[in-house]
């Protein structure tokens, strides 16, 4: 029997079969002798092959060939990933300038293993309502940093509705994943998106200005009015995985394209010669943050690891 799984709530995964009944099933021991390097080897969007038993749950046998998926490094075992969510059409990040501070680190490394896995992104700014001064100019820069180098920015207030319209249009007949950190306005978006839901939304501590958790599984939820949001736990860092270092200057879209002017055609951009990028970035036709993002993806694979505040 094939069908989706909509809900991960760690050992359990909720999937929905061709006749719409939604059966819990467990993953079947031989998942476990397989070379998985994942902390969850089922995740939800993946299409599945389960046998019901007499209890009423299932066992999850087969996952079908996946056409993309978004990953990370576990953060609590560094040779391990996290499979984020599968077979989606597009990602939405979304980004708070402050309350909390979203990174470019954190930003950069969320596109880059979207481009390294074909997931389209846009970066949405949220809780436009308390930027102002200093906050609202770094709104404009990263807005002009990112449609610059091709990504799609729009902006939100999901307390007011401003620009949820728009947001509705970009979700329609679309499976699209939603992530960020904690505190920056998931549940409350997807609150206003699917009246119902009833998701529970979350301070920001004000002493470390960071949010807390409310979301604790990866749940997929229709949307009234067509197409899916995949809603995940809140991220605090996001360690890239399974990338060479040679490759990974190439899902870094400016900087590939700047690189072909490199003297050497294994450049690290960090040392050479001759170096196209590194002379684009001293001239600032490069952007110095992303490059800053590049090298740190560098460095954490040397050191095996990531921290967290990225």
């Amino acid at each position: 029997m094939k069908g989706l799984v909509i809900k991960n709530t760690g050992s359990w995964y909720t999937v929905r079969v061709d006749d719409g009944r939604c059966i819990e099933s467990k993953i079947k021991g031989s998942f476990r002798l397989r070379e998985i390097k994942s902390t969850n080897p089922v995740a939800v969007g993946d299409c599945v092959e389960i046998e019901p038993n007499p209890e009423g749950t299932a066992f999850i046998t087969e996952i079908e060939e996946r056409r993309n998926y978004m990953i990370r490094k576990a953060s609590n075992l560094s040779k391990q990933s996290h499979i984020i969510a599968a077979n989606i059409d597009q990602a939405m990040l979304i980004v708070t300038v402050n309350y909390p501070i979203t990174t470019t680190i954190f930003i950069d490394r969320f596109l880059a293993t979207a481009e390294a896995y074909s997931v389209p992104v846009k970066l949405v700014f949220n809780k436009t309502d308390r930027f102002h001064g200093a906050d609202r100019e770094a709104m404009e820069r990263l807005t002009d940093l990112y449609t610059g180098i091709g990504y799609p920015c729009s902006r939100l207030c999901a307390k007011s509705g401003e620009g949820m319209e728009e947001l509705k249009a970009e979700l329609k007949d679309k499976i699209t994943l939603l992530s960020g950190h904690s505190g920056v306005g998931k549940s409350t978006i997807i609150n206003a998106l699917a009246p119902g839901t009833g998701l529970r939304t979350g301070d920001i501590s004000e002493y470390h200005n960071k949010g807390m958790h409310t979301t604790t599984f990866s749940e997929m939820i229709q949307l009234p009015g067509g197409g899916y949001l995949i809603d995940t736990p809140g991220i605090k860092g996001f360690g890239t995985f399974d990338m060479e270092d040679a490759e990974i200057s190439h899902y870094f879209r400016e900087m590939f394209a700047c690189s072909a002017g490199c003297r050497f055609g294994d450049c690290t951009h960090r040392h050479e010669p001759g170096c196209a990028v590194m002379k684009a970035v001293k001239e600032g036709s490069l952007s110095a943050s992303r490059y800053k993002s590049y090298l740190s993806i560098l460095k954490d694979r040397e050191e095996s690891k990531y921290r967290e505040e990225y």
